[in-house]
C-alpha cells in the first residue's frame, strides 16, 4: 500500500477556507501523497534537488546545474529519515505498474476519510500514465477534491482534451524546463518570487495558504508563491527569505487576513 501523509500547516488552513468546507464535512480530512523530491520531477530545472544517499548511508542535497532556489521538500527528505523513506517507499512502487495498476493501488491506499488531496507535496508527475492514473482516481471518487503544481506540462496537455472534472485541479509551476508551455497554451501558473513587490509588479496575488492552487473556481487564475524552504547561504534566495522571514511576511495572521480579504 502507498503512504497518504497527514496535512502540514500550510494545507491545514485549507479547512479554513468556505468554499473548500464541503469536501471536508462528517470529519473528513486533507492528505497528500508524496514522491521523492527531485528523482519524480522529469522536467524541474530552477527548483531541482535531491537528497542523495552517501557511502556512509547519511543523506545530503545535491542541487542541479541551474538550480536557483533549493527545493524544501529535498531538505526535508535530508533531515528526516521517515520522510525520506515513505516518498521513496511511494516512488518505489508506483513506477514499476502500468497506469491500470497504479490506479488500483491509489484508489485502495486513499484513506477513507479522505476529502481533500494534495497531490505531491513532494514530487512530481514523473510519467504520462501516472498523470493519467491520478486523472482517472479523481474521476472514481467525485466527492474528494485532487489538487496539484506540476512542471510535468507536456503530460498535462495531452489530458487536456479529456472531460474537465469539478475536483481535478492543475497548476502549472514555473522554473522548469517547459515553461515556453504555460504561455502558449494559457495554463494557470504559480511563480515563486522573492518579495511581495515582485509579486505586485506581476499583478499576482499570493498564495500564503494554499487555497488559490485547491480552489475549483480559481482553476483560470494563476498566483505567485513567496520563496521558502532552506536556502543555500549567501544566494539571492537566502537573502530574499530572511527579508520576507524579518517581515513577518509567513505569519499565521497575514495567511488569515489574506483569507478573509478574499472571502469579502
Amino acid at each position: 500500500m502507498l503512504k497518504f501523509s497527514k496535512a502540514n500547516a500550510k494545507t491545514q488552513a485549507l479547512a479554513n477556507d468556505a468554499e473548500l468546507a464541503e469536501y471536508l464535512t462528517d470529519k473528513r480530512k486533507i492528505y497528500s501523497l508524496d514522491l521523492l523530491s527531485g528523482y519524480s520531477c522529469p522536467y524541474a530545472e530552477k527548483c531541482l534537488s535531491k537528497a542523495v544517499v552517501q557511502d556512509n548511508g547519511k543523506r545530503k542535497i545535491k542541487d542541479g546545474k541551474h538550480t536557483e532556489f533549493r527545493c524544501f521538500s529535498a531538505s526535508q527528505e535530508v533531515q528526516y529519515t521517515n520522510v525520506y523513506n515513505s516518498r521513496k517507499h511511494n516512488f518505489d512502487m508506483l513506477r514499476k505498474l502500468s497506469c491500470g495498476e497504479m490506479v488500483d493501488i491509489i484508489n485502495q491506499s486513499l484513506p477513507r476519510d479522505a476529502g481533500i488531496v494534495r497531490i505531491h507535496v513532494a514530487g512530481d508527475f514523473f510519467s504520462q500514465q501516472y498523470m493519467e492514473a491520478w486523472y482517472t482516481v479523481a474521476l472514481l471518487n467525485p466527492s474528494v477534491l485532487f489538487y496539484a503544481y506540476t512542471k510535468s506540462l507536456r503530460y498535462w496537455l495531452n489530458i487536456r482534451e479529456f472531460p474537465i472534472l469539478h475536483n481535478f485541479v492543475l497548476t502549472a509551476s514555473y522554473g522548469g524546463t517547459h515553461d515556453h508551455l504555460i504561455d502558449e497554451f494559457n495554463l494557470r501558473s504559480a511563480k515563486v518570487v522573492f518579495s511581495e513587490a515582485e509579486a505586485e509588479e506581476l499583478g499576482l496575488a499570493i498564495d500564503h495558504d494554499d487555497s488559490h492552487a485547491a480552489k475549483p473556481t480559481l482553476r483560470d487564475d494563476s498566483f505567485a508563491l513567496l520563496i521558502h524552504g532552506t536556502q543555500p547561504a549567501g544566494s539571492k534566495a537566502a537573502v530574499a527569505l530572511k527579508t520576507l522571514k524579518g517581515k513577518g511576511s509567513y505569519s499565521r495572521k497575514k495567511t488569515k487576513e489574506a483569507l478573509t480579504m478574499e472571502q469579502v
